[in-house]
């Protein structure tokens, strides 16, 4: 077994060693989950950590570098590593909840985490999706890590030791450990969160050792409880013990339910009777299946390791919280009313963030997964009178909108069928005409935007105009489902009517959108560089174009396209000057911003991605072809600085994966596909239905980064977009690239895309 396992690990560093050099069929050998690890508090690349897990998994594993608590959980300029934690974390901001790490030491036994803490070296860590290595300097042990969705199985290599330890820690804030010394087993549960669940919210594990213990204890913040097997306290942790022998391995299977220590049990069982090398292959498999929907060929090593490190990324969240009992039955655990009840359950996802490319992308490639994830939300809303629009697990009260409409809608706009689309169309009408039991449920303002057609500035609402902006798009969303379930005439009117409410928010003063007071007047001194205020986390230079559902519209408010195109011009070559004076310090979305070269262009955050494609809709889709490659070459890296800002549970990622196909989804609830430029020479898009969309490059390169001429199926393409269902129906989209811009193509009006301007 000791040797079997030294092999495994060396076969496995060495493959590791030749994917470097040469091309590899399996893409999950170019994710790096260190992609955005080295982060901070004032300064995001990325903002992630290393799972260890199974795509859309229920739990994943992390090293754990920061402190218990601490949403930094792994940061890569760390030096030593605190234990290996199950988490649920989205994002750092919003934190952590069912949590707990294990961690071996070796000699005199150590539980604080500041005291078991080893130093540790990335020269001496692999990380993949399906399988995390690290040696441990100051217990000369080596920690391996893989998972299943609700399970995890460790295989802990020992030195000769008289006492090897394994260290449980089940975190503070209230928590319970047993160990059972005749069954090798320890059980316990955790309660550490960071909001958004009941008050009987637990998370229960079980730990199951192949080695008996040789002693037994438990601790808490006071101390060790010698030869006491069982502790509830604020913070309980056990520790068992071992002599071991040179290159001894003690393998370790844990699994965790948010519904009973029994249903943890149940879950263990996804492990089997496997071994360690036998998961590690089986997860690898489930990876490369999820991950080999897309195909990518003729890129770079480091583009294809960017193109496959954000693909995982945009796999992994939301999560399933979902678990099956011993009956065989989806069931879950409520984070809204602490009840065990039938169904799917997603969570982990700020639909802010992922309602613009995330979800459009599993819908295009995962629909499936998505359509548990909209059964999902349908329990969402019967268990907690609204639809999420920050899940985690339950309603988070961050960010603003009611970008739910966009995430149902859109599904169903793209075909999803198959579930109770009734009940999220009331959802979403439940949603648009209530404030919500917090400020980022429902729509805050509500009552202002509905009678005057925006929230004004001057009530002592933050982020008004972001309102305003996101609330008409999603009326749109809401329309655009209303008409396709025919419902009443009246109904469909009145959110038509609204959707136009983008129109109050510009301000001719400015050439800019800005907030508005009560009564009808526009702030004196409104500064289109000032940061939040009537904004969300930008400025009126970034929120302006927010008006996903009618470009044409805006283009006519700005004065027509060549104004239009002077704007998206200066977005580009205005100084990253800008006024913090809101926060009253430099946010890291506004550094972020200023140190990446690129003017007041802020990609590290969310409501300025879509950007770039506008120039589509005015008549200039060469300049979308150039800048979606710049951002593509110089934000984007397959390295730990990877990210230029929060990577947000795959929107950021999922923004990369659609660039390089050569299209984005500008307006999510159409059925439409904004055309770029692809990164690759060929991308083959592997769909459900059993059909490929195929997209063609054959002479792309470094300078030929501008499209000449378009074929689909063959057949001369002009427009500036493809549609969403003749992409399902398969086929061939063929780019001439050239060094030069074609200021030809794509700039008569009949070519460009959606708008509802233009539309009627």
């Amino acid at each position: 077994m000791k040797i079997k396992s030294l092999i495994f690990l060396g076969v496995l560093q060495c493959c590791v060693f030749v994917n470097a050099q040469v091309k590899t069929l399996d893409p999950v050998e170019y994710v790096n989950p260190l992609m955005g690890t080295q982060s901070l508090h004032s300064l995001s690349n990325g903002n992630t950590y290393p799972a260890v897990c199974r795509p859309w998994g229920m739990n994943f594993w992390t090293p754990q570098t920061g402190k218990m608590g601490d949403g930094w959980a792994y940061i890569y300029t760390a030096e030593k590593i605190r234990g290996f934690k199950q988490t649920h974390q989205p994002s750092p901001w919003m934190n952590d909840y069912g949590q707990f790490s294990i961690m071996p030491v070796t000699g005199k036994l150590a539980f604080a985490e500041a005291d078991r803490a080893s130093w540790f070296s990335h020269k001496a860590e692999v990380s993949k999706p399906y399988y995390y290595s690290v040696y441990l300097a100051d217990y000369d042990v080596t920690t391996e890590i893989t998972a299943t969705e609700r399970a995890a199985h460790f295989q802990i290599t020992f030195p000769e030791n008289e006492q090897s330890s394994i260290v449980i820690d089940a975190f503070d804030k209230g928590s319970y450990v047993k160990i059972i010394p005749s069954e090798n087993k320890i059980i316990g549960y955790t309660t550490r969160n960071s909001g958004g669940v009941p008050t009987n919210f637990k998370n229960y594990f079980v730990l199951v050792f192949d080695k008996p213990f040789a002693s037994n204890s438990t601790w808490n913040d006071k101390g060790l409880e010698k030869d006491k097997l069982e502790l509830q306290d604020n913070h309980a942790g056990a520790v068992v013990g071992f002599k071991t022998k040179k290159g001894e391995i003690v393998n370790v299977k844990t699994a965790s339910s948010f519904i009973s220590p029994e249903q943890a049990e149940l879950n263990l069982k996804e492990l089997g009777n496997a071994s360690f090398a036998e998961t590690v292959e089986t997860s690898k498999k489930e990876w490369n299946k999820v991950l080999g929907k897309v195909t990518a060929e003729g890129g770079s090593e480091e583009q294809l390791k960017t193109f496959y490190s954000c693909l995982y990324r945009a796999a992994c969240f939301p999560q399933k919280q979902y678990e099956i009992n011993a009956k065989g039955e989806t069931v879950h655990y409520s984070p809204y009313n602490g009840n065990v009840l039938p169904g799917y359950m997603y969570a982990g996802t700020g639909f802010w963030d992922t309602f613009r490319a995330l979800y459009p992308l599993l819908n295009l490639v995962y629909p499936s997964i998505n359509k548990e994830m909209q059964e999902g939300l349908i329990n969402d809303y019967k268990e907690g009178g609204f639809l999420p629009e920050w899940s985690s697990p339950g309603f988070r009260n961050v960010m603003v909108g009611n970008n739910s409409a966009s995430v149902v809608s859109d599904a169903y706009m793209k075909g999803l069928r198959g579930y109770d689309i009734n009940t999220l169309y009331e959802a979403l009408v439940h949603g648009a005409n209530n404030e919500g039991p917090m400020d980022a449920v429902g729509r805050k303002g509500v009552s202002y935007y509905n009678t005057l057609g925006y929230v004004p500035y001057d009530v002592k609402i933050n982020e008004n105009a972001a309102r305003t902006l996101e609330y008409a798009y999603d009326d749109f969303a809401i329309w655009k489902l209303a008409k396709a379930l025919n419902c009443p005439k009246k109904e469909i009117s009145l959110f038509e009517k609204r959707m136009m409410n983008y129109k109050k928010l510009y301000n001719p003063s400015i050439g800019w959108m800005s907030g508005r007071n009560k009564d009808g007047s526009f702030p004196a001194n409104f500064n289109p560089l000032k940061w939040g205020d009537a904004f969300t986390e930008g400025n009126a230079m970034h929120y302006s174009w927010s008006v996903f559902h009618d470009v044409q519209g805006l283009i006519d408010l700005m004065g027509g396209s060549k104004k239009f195109t002077e704007k998206l011009d200066a977005v580009f070559t205005t100084p990253p000057v800008f006024d913090d004076s809101y926060y009253g310090s430099v946010i890291h979305e506004i550094r972020e911003m200023q140190i990446m070269n690129m003017g007041q262009y802020a990609h590290g955050n969310q409501p300025i991605q879509h950007m770039i494609y506008l120039y589509n809709y005015a008549g200039e889709p060469w300049k979308t072809q150039y800048w979606s490659r710049e951002v593509m070459n110089r934000l984007y890296k397959p390295t730990p600085d990877g990210y230029c800002g929060d990577e947000d549970n795959g929107q950021t990622s999922a923004w990369y994966i659609f660039s390089s196909m050569g299209f984005y989804p500008v307006c999510p609830a159409t059925d439409e596909y904004v055309l770029g430029a692809p990164l690759f020479k060929k991308i083959i898009l592997q769909l459900e239905n059993g059909k490929q969309l195929i997209i063609n490059a054959p002479n792309n390169s470094e300078t030929n980064k501008y499209v000449q001429d378009l074929k689909w199926n063959n057949a001369p393409f002009s427009k500036n977009y493809i549609n969403h269902f003749d992409v399902l129906k398969g086929g061939e989209l063929n780019f001439e690239m050239t060094n030069s811009p074609n200021v030809q193509r794509g700039t008569a009006a009949g070519d460009f895309p959606y708008s509802y301007s233009t539309s009627k």
